[in-house]
């Protein structure tokens, strides 16, 4: 006897559309490597140390609390 669970699982559908236009050329949302039930961002190539992008639209968080 199996139990199924139904886990949702995040696409590019949930994002908002102002959150895909701050993204970088070079930055992408693919399933997570971490979580698979979520997007991950991953970039395309290199990205230079100090290199910006966004805006950040959210709420920060500290290290201890992610």
């Amino acid at each position: 006897n199996t139990t199924e669970s139904t886990v949702a699982v995040e696409t590019l559908d949930d994002v908002p559309e102002h959150v895909l236009r701050g993204l970088p050329e070079d930055v992408k949302l693919f399933p997570s490597a971490v979580d698979k039930t979520r997007l991950g961002v991953w970039a395309t190539k290199s990205i230079l140390k100090g290199k910006k992008f966004g805006p950040f639209v959210g709420d920060k968080k500290k290290r201890s609390q992610v």
